[in-house]
């Protein structure tokens, strides 16, 4: 079994060296004055189908009335926390170098619920097992899928099939083998979208700027968000409506380190992480084309990068500068708040990595606005949401924490 106890920095990161260690207590920031994230005219309209519900938060909450709560510690590099959406409440952890683990009645288990660190290939700082997703259909067929690399560095898109609180590692079915040019910028993200197909998130291939350009090539599977259907066809089928005639819904990123679909609303938000100055949050409105090219390497998050805006590229909604105030080193996806506290509804959650500050964004007055609520003061390697649509934050240090009120 492969542990890597040596605290390195997370695969997400985009520029290299050693991160230091951090204290895990976290604490809220006096609220700021929100300002607009940064909008562009090629951002898709908002028909009244794709509106923000009158439920959802129209400001944000005073941060120093809430905390993110410790739940478990004791994990080895988690990055990814999961819900099964089968009414068990339980949670599911990804340890980096190829195990999931369970919390189960607020406790973390001692037996996997999956092993294959046998398989899993982390010898680079941006490898391992990186991310899954459970099948809409679990509690009928028990499948789940996940994303690791594998042998070579290579990607490996596979399921496995479970019963309880138990997966059987020889129950493996790889659907799709993706050959990395590098080690690095692997993405990870899994998720099922509302139309009930499989989509994944894929960096561009790694080393720096994207040498091959695989963002603006629509014949390559790196720098994307793709979308294959595993109900039909063996191991699965391309949906009919794939702008392209292959796997990929969308492309133009760079490193996408979580995507996730609101639980109320079905759009898409990303974390991509930038090159070396500039974080981004993308959007896509439920209902989408496919085609949407959110422009790597062209651009770094809103500006210049191989060349210059142009017509057709899908911008930012949000994002924040190395630089700036408000800076860091690599984005965070995080999920759409939809759980027990009203005042929350509607808020998407991310994250900055080496910052351990967390954001707000919504969409109010019709401009998107994003507000830094929290410096968590750890190393955000996800976030988590479960089937009651609660919000978790998880860390490289080992420790799941849950946004609750004080």
């Amino acid at each position: 079994m492969k542990r890597l106890l040596i605290l390195l920095t997370l695969p997400i990161l985009a520029c290299g060296g050693l991160a230091e260690t951090v204290s895990p207590t976290i604490t809220p920031l006096s609220p700021l004055t929100p300002a607009p994230a940064a909008q562009t005219e090629s951002q898709p309209p908002l028909d009244p189908p794709n509106q923000p519900s009158s439920s959802n938060a129209n400001d944000f909450p005073n941060a120093s009335n809430y905390e993110w709560r410790l739940i478990a510690s004791g994990l080895a590099r988690p990055v990814d926390l999961q819900s099964a959406f089968d009414g068990s409440e339980r949670l599911f952890i990804i340890e980096k170098y190829g195990v999931i683990r369970i919390i189960e009645n607020g406790q973390l288990l001692d037996q996997p619920f999956l092993n294959i660190d046998d398989r899993v290939n982390e010898d680079g700082n941006e490898m391992g097992l990186l991310g899954f997703a459970f099948h809409p259909n679990y509690e009928q067929n028990g499948y789940f899928y996940v994303n690791y690399t594998g042998n070579g560095g290579h990607t490996y898109i596979s399921r496995f099939q479970a019963n309880d609180n138990s997966a059987d590692p020889n129950s493996e079915q790889v659907l799709l083998i993706i050959k990395q040019p590098y080690e690095n910028h692997n993405g990870g993200a899994v998720a099922f979208g509302p139309d009930g197909y499989l989509y994944l998130g894929l960096g561009d291939g790694g080393l720096a700027g994207d040498p091959h350009k695989n963002g603006q090539d629509t014949s390559s599977l790196l720098g994307k968000i793709l979308r294959i259907d595993v109900n039909n066809g063996e191991p699965y089928s391309i949906p009919a409506d794939n702008p392209f005639g292959n796997e990929v819904w969308a492309y133009g990123l760079r490193n996408p380190w979580r995507i996730s679909f609101d639980q109320s609303t079905g759009d898409l938000w990303i974390g991509d992480v930038g090159q070396g100055d500039w974080e981004e949050v993308d959007y896509l409105p439920a209902g989408s084309p496919g085609g949407a090219n959110f422009g790597w390497s062209i651009m770094e998050g809103n500006h210049g990068y191989d060349g210059n805006s142009q017509p057709g590229l899908l911008l930012p909604i949000s994002e924040y500068s190395h630089a700036d105030t408000y800076g860091g080193c690599s984005v965070t996806g995080g999920y759409v708040y939809r759980g027990a506290m009203p005042e929350w509804n509607g808020i998407y959650l991310y994250g900055d990595y080496c910052t351990g500050y967390v954001w707000g964004l919504i969409l109010s007055n019709g401009g998107w606005q994003a507000q830094r609520l929290f410096d968590a003061g750890v190393l955000i390697t996800s976030f988590g949401q479960d089937e009651s649509g609660e919000i978790y934050l998880v860390t490289d240090s080992g420790e799941v924490y849950i946004l609750a009120k004080i």
